[in-house]
């Protein structure tokens, strides 16, 4: 079989690194990809939302299944693209049609769908530039902090939380009559802030059966401590100690199974990957949000531990019988660092060589903005590389990464030092 994998990232080297261990994967191509990937599949230089180049290559090249990395193509509508088109409809496409990626790709869609299944959530209200004064004082009726979220796609930058009353209606204005996150803020939804530990749920699905994959913990901010701006995730760890049989249940129970029949009331089309963002309050979780596809950089802990043929899992979804595998999971730990661009969230430079990839170390390293430039691997992106390693413990899967990261260097590298640290005594 010949696959194409779409995007360009860490999570999109860990589909590649998985997909290509399987048997029935025959030759591999990536569109856009990176330097890591080009070193285990062909990458062509195609944007992931440029459909009547990505419709050449599959013809010419005879793909025969498409698995979709970003939210972006899915938001765009990929899923219908292929099965509208008589040359492209007999085509696997491992992602969510474009009604279904409206849970990823409106937060207001994603929160009436979470109220109409009774699946438990933060309370909200949503707003646009007309009811401002509403916002003002829904914000007026809640206690401190202010959850404040851009209903469209802002590249993980449209959540905002802030403790003062007055910078929230500051912010309210700003997003909805300045557009500070442009057209993803023509609405923005306000929600009590819940406080509690996250987590992230991966579910596949075929759109009636399902499995639930490894759960992950990923580390968002860009200081140690958990301070600092938000970024795209600067490492993540699973399994998850405190997720227990009790936890687990309720997750799956009260969530993960409406989330599936709600999908099927609506009748909209799911072959992918279900993200649920979680946080666990007190033992009871809620939904934070949900994403149409793997998280980045928690697929490099999570693929990484399922020993099971992940070419086959794909084959069986499109079929519509996920529920003829079973999911073989290494239960080791497995922890990933990741190496970030100095300034990063913010502006930072690319362009810098990037030493001791070829060292022996006792990891797997995932590209993510990463380009080849003159026979050197230079750094092309905020988060460049991603370092997953396994243990039998949290500590010893991060000792293991982090004597990798000691091999490697580029200008300004930067990474935290506490990945898991919070883990450790689970």
């Amino acid at each position: 079989m010949t696959i194409l994998i779409l995007g360009s990232g860490g999570r999109e080297h860990a589909f590649a690194w998985k997909i290509k261990q399987s048997p029935l994967c025959k030759k591999l191509f990536v569109a856009p990809g990176n330097a890591g990937i080009s070193e285990i599949a062909t990458c062509v230089d195609l944007s992931a939302i440029d459909f009547e180049g990505i419709k050449l290559l599959v013809l010419e090249n005879d793909i025969q299944m498409v698995v979709v990395g970003p939210e972006d193509p899915l938001v765009h509508g990929i899923y219908d693209f292929f099965k509208s088109d008589d040359l492209l409809k007999k085509i696997a496409v491992i992602g969510p049609s474009k009604e279904a990626a409206q849970l990823e790709g409106s937060k207001d869609f994603a929160k009436i769908f979470l109220e109409e299944n009774n699946i438990p959530t933060a309370k909200y209200k949503c707003f646009d530039a007309s009811s401002l004064s509403d916002g003002y004082t829904f914000l007026e009726s809640l206690n401190a902090p202010y959850v404040l979220k851009a209903d469209g796609l802002a590249a993980g930058k449209g959540v905002v939380i802030l403790n003062d009353l007055e910078a929230a209606k500051s912010e309210l204005k700003d997003m909805l009559t300045n557009k500070k996150f442009g057209a993803a803020s023509e609405k923005v939804v306000i929600e009590e802030f819940l406080s509690g530990i996250e987590m992230s749920c991966f579910v596949l699905t075929d759109g009636i059966n399902y499995k639930i994959l490894p759960f992950a913990k990923d580390y968002k901010r860009i200081g140690e401590g958990d301070t600092g701006l938000n970024t795209g995730g600067m490492g993540a760890v699973s399994p998850v100690p405190f997720i227990d049989e009790l936890l687990y249940k309720k997750i799956e129970e009260r969530i993960v199974k409406p989330t599936i029949a709600g999908l099927q009331k609506r009748q909209m089309t799911y072959i992918g990957f279900v993200f649920i963002g979680l946080i666990n309050v007190n033992n009871e979780p809620f939904v934070i949000e949900y994403n149409v596809r793997m998280g980045d950089p928690e697929t490099e802990v999570v693929l990484p531990r399922i020993h099971s043929d992940l070419v086959n899992i794909f084959k069986k979804m499109d079929e519509g019988k996920l529920d003829e595998i079973a999911l073989d999971i290494n239960p080791e730990s497995a922890l990933t660092v990741v190496l970030v661009s100095g300034g990063y969230p913010e502006d930072y430079e690319k362009g810098y060589e990037i030493s001791g990839l070829d060292a022996q170390s006792n990891s797997i390293i995932f590209h993510a903005g990463t380009k080849n430039s003159t026979n050197k691997t230079v750094t092309n992106g905020g988060r460049v590389l991603a370092i997953t390693s396994f243990g039998q413990s949290i500590s010893e899967a991060a000792k293991k990464s982090y004597e990798t990261i000691k091999n490697i260097s580029f200008n300004k590298m930067n990474y935290r030092q506490d990945i898991g640290d919070d883990l450790k005594g689970h």
